[in-house]
Parts: C-alpha cells; structure tokens; sequence
C-alpha cells in the first residue's frame, strides 16, 4: 500500500522480497495471541473509561484474548493519546478516546501528535450529550434560577478536562450568563463529580452515564443539557438551545477506537471487524442506551473523514470564541 511504501521506502521493499511479508501475514492470522493493551486518557470511572470497557469486553470474547484497560489521564486526554502514538504498532496497543482527541491540540496550541494522520480509526461507538449538574444542596431548580444565585459569589465550575467540550461548553456558559467563575481542570469525571458533591466547584458538565446514579438518589440535579435533543434518562431537563443559549452547545460528543498508524493493514481489519460486530450488537447498543449513549457506529473511513471535519469546526470554534488555554 501506498501508506507502508511512504513509512518504510527501499527497506519495505527488500524485506518484502525475502519473506517478510508473509511473516507478517501469518502474524496477522494469529492476532491476536496475547493480551491487548487499550489505553483510555482519563481516569478510571469517567464516561470515556466505562464507554471503552463496554466495547473492549465485547471485543475480547470475540477475539479470545483479554483487552486490558490502562488509564493514563492528564493534559486533556493529552498525556496517554501521546503514549498511544508512541507505542509499538502492532496492534497490542490501542487508543479509546473522545471528542477531546482533536479538541484538545487545538485549544491547548499543542501539537505533540497529529489527531489525524497519527492513528487508525477502528470505529465510532456512539455520541452523548452532557449534562450540566450541581449538587443537590444548590438553591436553584432551573438554569435561571442557577445564575440569579450564582452571580457575585466567587466559585468555580469544573471540567473533565482542558480543551475538552466539556470545557468549552462550561466556559461559553460562564461567559454567556456572566457569572465570572474560575476554572478548574480535571483528570476525568470521576474527581470533577466528587468535587461538585462536596461543594469544592459549583457546576459541570458530566455525562449522564458518570453521575446518573447521583441524580437518581438525589445527591445532584440537572438544570439543561447539550445537544439537539434531550438526555433519554431526564426528559424533563431542556436543552441549553431551548433556553436560547448559542448554537455552539447543540454539539455532540464521540467515542471510538484507535490504533497507532502504522499498524498493518491485516491487524486493523481484523479489529475493525470486531469492533463492528460488537458496535452491532443490539444488547450492547441496548446497554448504551441505558446510559444515555446514542449508538451511532462509523466504520474506519467514515470515522476518519468524521474526526477530519470536526477538527476544522473546532478550529472555527476555538479561535471565535477565544477558547485557547495555556498547556
């Protein structure tokens, strides 16, 4: 292929014509042959965490070897999507991530990897919305009430991390309502969530599938959501486009699988085909559901061409709204 020629030039050529090619394609009939690593950059018990457990356990029955989950969170997803593009392609080390993936380069002005032609998508699981949430004690019932007794009081709100939509989404509203609060920046959802419960920050945008529990038992609520439509699990919670907020809030978040690019083609069909069979899956997708992720699977390609054209947008996006952050 054209890519492989581009990597590897003469010395592909001259390991092709003394039988390493076929070595390669006996390896790729027996992949995979011992565990698999998946890195997911955020903190175990976030969204993205559950969301690449739930798909890489599918994919382990299926290909018979365990895929093993390694949480290396920090920089915005940064830190292990870079180990990820580090790492040997052989197909033993994958990236499950989010929208943060090509968000994250930008807002930051950090390009320690190329979003694009680093990785190999494998596929798209789904989309979320998310949740803007407060703990229960807040005196506000509705996102009006919020900024009436937000404004003048010196807080914070959180995100899951720097550059993430959860971010840009925390600071337009911010902006937007003018409450002035601080930002603060963490490794994932889990500790953000902790700290709204203990009144450390005053809100988040969480994904449903993070604090449903806590809604649920009343330790937090809900006061509008992202998206075009509202979270299946709170209909009674408006969108932030039906309280006449910017358009930029009707967006969603991905999650998918990725490879280091130079893995060998017959590697990443072999996972793509399983990842598609597992995205297929209508009790996995009823599980998704469950927990307020739309099952919205792309193949390789079209997940590709997806990820190109968001950055784009959110090249537009950050740079008119002023969303840059320091690294």
């Amino acid at each position: 292929m054209k890519r492989r020629t581009t990597l590897f030039g003469l010395a592909g050529a001259a390991a092709a014509s003394s039988g390493w090619t076929t070595a390669r394609a006996e390896s790729a009939a027996e992949y995979p042959s011992r565990p698999v690593r998946v890195i997911v950059p955020y903190a175990a018990g976030g969204g993205t965490d559950i969301w690449g457990r739930i798909a890489t356990t599918a994919m382990a029955a299926d290909l018979g070897q365990p895929f093993v989950v390694e949480n290396r969170g920090g920089a915005s997803g940064m830190i292990g999507t870079e180990a990820a593009a580090r790492a040997p392609a052989d197909g033993y080390n994958l990236l499950y991530t989010i929208t943060t993936h090509v968000q994250a380069p930008v807002v930051l002005r950090r390009w320690s990897y190329d979003p694009i032609k680093d990785f190999m998508p494998i596929g798209r699981l789904g989309t979320t919305s998310l949740a803007l949430v407060t703990r229960s004690e807040t005196p506000a019932n509705t996102l009006e009430e919020f900024v009436a007794w937000a404004k003048g009081k010196r807080m914070g709100y959180g995100s899951y991390a720097q550059g993430s939509i959860g971010h840009a989404f925390g600071l337009m509203f911010n902006q937007t309502a003018g409450l002035g609060m601080e930002h603060v920046s963490y490794r994932g959802e889990a500790p953000m969530a902790m700290d709204i419960l203990n009144g450390q920050i005053a809100f988040g945008f969480h994904s449903p599938s993070v604090v449903g529990g806590h809604l649920k038992a009343g330790r937090m609520k809900a006061l509008a959501c992202s998206g075009e439509r509202r979270i299946p699990s709170l209909p009674q919670v408006p969108t932030m486009l039906e309280l006449g907020y910017p358009k930029e809030f009707g967006s969603a978040s991905f999650n998918g699988l990725l490879a280091p690019a130079a893995v060998p083609q017959p590697i990443l069909d072999k996972l793509a085909a399983s990842f598609r069979k597992a995205a297929q899956d209508p009790d996995l997708q009823r599980r998704l559901i469950e927990i307020d992720v739309v099952p919205d699977y792309l193949g390789p390609q079209e997940f590709r061409a997806y990820m190109a054209a968001y950055l784009e947008d959110w090249k537009q996006v950050t740079e008119r709204l002023n969303l840059y952050a320091e690294s």
